[in-house]
């Protein structure tokens, strides 16, 4: 066995960037159910500098780094990204080298969802704090690409067969989009869609009940909770009714 690879010793205040790539490489790290002592017995880093390091106190050299992204599963120079504050992508599932049958078509599909959807846990995890000015544009880019992934899911649910794996996959993301969407709308600087979205699901509205209440389409609260161009006089007539429910 090897011996773990030293770190690099913080001093003086915290670093937000060590916080937040120590963050979200714990949140892999679960993800991927890998645990300390694993990593330790495998000489990549002993427990105390990882915990260390999770908890943003410490930096681990290069060689350690690039050992921590191949295991957990992260293209190489990812954890430098993160603590630049840089968007990084959840890593997409590996791709089957054999074609599916038509019987296991949907299940591969729901797998993969749930596969994806796992690997925003890092992202979600390396978002700077809500008062951040960075926070609202990385959060709103992860919710477009959650929002990409239901898509995904519920048009294979109309396509084909609707299974238990299927209608998991979907709560999954639909959940996971949920909690990060109530989040988005306690910063500062959140958009119209996401604080219209937090102030609906607070009332317990429908889409079509906003829609009456704020006196516009159905359209315009689904382009707005979607970040998508409003017309002048709708969005007017949203944040009212957003003003009155909060």
């Amino acid at each position: 066995m090897t011996n773990p690879e030293p770190v690099d010793q913080s001093t003086g205040a915290p670093d937000p960037g060590m916080v937040r790539a120590g963050a979200a490489a714990a949140a892999r790290r679960r993800e991927l159910n890998i645990s300390q002592r694993s990593l330790a017995s495998s000489g990549i880093i002993n427990a105390g500098a990882l915990i260390a390091f999770e908890k943003g106190r410490s930096w681990p050299r290069e060689r350690t780094r690039a050992k921590l992204e191949e295991v957990l599963k992260w293209p190489p120079g990812t954890i430098a990204r993160l603590r630049r504050g840089e968007v990084v992508r959840p890593v997409a599932p590996p791709e089957t080298t054999s074609a599916p049958s038509d019987g296991d078509e949907v299940s591969l599909l729901a797998q993969a969802v749930v596969t994806a959807v796992g690997g925003f846990g890092s992202t979600v995890a390396s978002l700077p704090p809500v008062e951040d000015p960075a926070f609202t544009p990385r959060v709103t880019a992860v919710l477009s690409d959650l929002r990409q992934l239901e898509a995904v899911a519920a048009r294979a649910a109309r396509i084909g067969r609707v299974t238990p794996a299927l209608i998991k996959a979907l709560g999954t993301v639909r959940r996971l989009y949920d909690d990060v969407m109530l989040r988005a709308a306690t910063a500062p600087q959140a958009t119209l869609g996401q604080r219209l979205y937090a102030a609906r699901r607070e009332a317990n509205l429908t889409v079509e009940e906003t829609a009456q209440a704020a006196g516009v389409g159905e359209a315009a609260i689904q382009q707005a909770e979607s970040e998508q161009s409003v017309p002048a006089a709708d969005a007017e007539a949203i944040e009212a009714l957003v003003a009155q429910l909060r």
